[in-house]
C-alpha cells in the first residue's frame, strides 16, 4: 500500500502542501479530546508508520519522535472536557482539529481529515474515509494524537489514582465502570458520557 498516493495525486493537482489531520479520544468517558495535524515532506518513508489504533504502545511512541523531528510542520491540540460537554463530542473534536491545523506553518493549502465527516473545519480540507490507514501524513497524526493523549492520561492517573486511568485511558472498561459506581466521577469526566452509569 502506497500511503503516499493521495498526497501525490493532489500535488500534481496543485494542491500542496497539504497536511493530515486525525484524532484521539472521542470516545472515552474521561479526559479531553487531541487532534494532530502533519506536514510531512513528499515522499518521506517511515517504516512502521501505520494507523495508530494498529500498532503497539511501544511501536507508536518510537514513531512519535521519528514523526516530530521529521516533519516539516506539525500542530497538537487539545479541546477540554468542559468543550465537548458545552459542544458536544463531534463540535469540540472540530475545534481541537482547528487548533492544531492552525499551529502549522507553512499553512496548509488543504487538510486531509480522517473520517466522513469536517463540516466543522475553518479550513480547505477533504475527508478521506480510512485515511489513518490510507495516507502518510493522516497517519503520522494519529500517532501524535494518541501518544499525546496516553501520555496525558497517565498523568491524570497519578492524580485520580482511583479509577485507573494508566491501564485503560478513560475508555469505559469493566474496571473503569467499576470505579465510577464506586467512587463517583472526577473532575476529568464527561459527565454526558455516564447517563447509563447506573443502568
Amino acid at each position: 500500500m502506497d500511503l503516499w498516493e493521495l498526497e501525490r495525486e493532489l500535488a500534481r493537482d496543485g494542491s500542496a502542501p497539504v497536511c493530515g489531520v486525525d484524532e484521539a479520544g472521542r470516545g472515552p468517558l474521561a479526559g479531553p479530546v487531541c487532534a494532530a495535524a502533519v506536514l510531512l515532506p513528499m515522499g518521506l518513508e517511515i517504516p512502521g508508520l501505520n494507523d495508530s489504533k494498529k500498532l503497539s504502545e511501544k511501536k507508536r511512541e518510537a514513531l512519535y519522535d521519528i514523526i516530530v523531528q521529521s516533519a516539516v510542520s506539525y500542530g497538537i491540540a487539545f479541546a477540554t472536557v468542559e468543550e465537548i460537554e458545552t459542544l458536544n463530542i463531534l463540535g469540540a473534536t472540530y475545534l481541537a482539529m482547528n487548533r492544531a491545523i492552525a499551529r502549522l506553518t507553512p499553512p496548509p493549502a488543504l487538510a486531509l481529515i480522517d473520517g466522513n465527516r469536517s463540516a466543522g473545519i475553518t479550513f480547505p480540507n477533504r475527508c478521506v474515509v480510512g485515511g489513518d490507514g490510507k495516507c502518510a501524513s493522516i497517519a503520522a497524526a494519529s500517532i501524535l494524537a494518541k501518544v499525546t493523549r496516553d501520555r496525558y492520561m497517565l498523568e491524570m492517573a497519578q492524580r485520580y489514582p482511583a479509577y485507573g486511568f494508566e491501564r485503560h485511558k478513560g475508555y469505559g472498561t469493566k474496571q473503569h465502570y467499576a470505579a465510577l459506581r464506586e467512587h463517583g466521577p472526577c473532575e476529568i469526566h464527561r459527565l454526558s458520557f455516564l447517563k447509563d452509569l447506573h443502568g
